[in-house]
């Protein structure tokens, strides 16, 4: 018996994500996740168990790397903590990174949050979908919150805000910037936009 072709897993989901951004899910055909990946029908059924298990699986990876990515990006002393929430807001501008090992998204629709962009088109009837996005969201807005927490133990944000509800002020802000920049506007209204989200972060009062 022949034995299977052996793949790097890590990057077919990294190219199968890419093309689940770039086509949507409904808009994706297994024939295309294996031209994109390079990997075959067979194979794909066999190791993912088709389009959805692709689907799921690059979705988790994802979580992955966003429970790295903003919690490095946010975390660090308190003196420096508006700073880098300003820094994440510019960084927004640009979109979510794709995996180290996939070429760059040709427009700023293929750079929108992965975990987003599926939540909307088959979250409300895909339940697993639903839940491993809500699990996205949460992870990249405990992050900001824990940032605003050390901004507000700086004296640089006002310590009767509610952090949590500034962190999710600015996680809508971001996934609405991903919208924004679909449609084409240019970079320098996205960073207009988030710049205007910093001004929003209410200062201490002076008594």
């Amino acid at each position: 018996m022949a034995r299977p072709r052996s793949f790097d897993r890590d990057h077919v989901l990294h190219a199968a994500e890419r093309q689940f951004r770039a086509s949507g899910y409904n808009g994706t055909s297994v024939d295309d996740i294996s031209a994109a990946t390079g990997l075959g029908r067979g194979s794909l059924y066999a190791a993912f168990d088709g389009k959805h298990g692709v689907l799921l699986q690059a979705m988790a990876g994802y979580f992955a790397r966003l429970a790295q990515g903003p919690r490095k990006m946010l975390a660090g002393p308190d003196e420096g903590a508006l700073e880098r929430l300003h820094a994440y807001l510019l960084r927004a501008v640009h979109g979510v990174p794709l995996a180290a090992d996939v070429p760059p998204a040709s427009d700023r629709a293929g750079a929108a949050c992965f975990a987003a962009k599926m939540a909307l088109e088959i979250g409300a009837s895909d339940a697993e979908v639903k839940r491993l996005a809500n699990d996205c969201f949460s992870v990249v807005a405990t992050a900001v919150a824990e940032c605003v927490r050390a901004a507000q133990r700086n004296g640089d944000i006002d310590p009767d805000a509610d952090p949590d509800d500034l962190a999710y002020l600015l996680l809508t802000i971001i996934r609405g910037t991903d919208v924004v920049g679909a449609y084409g506007h240019s970079p320098d209204r996205l960073t207009s936009i988030a710049e205007s989200a910093f001004a929003l972060l209410p200062r201490p009062r002076h008594r």
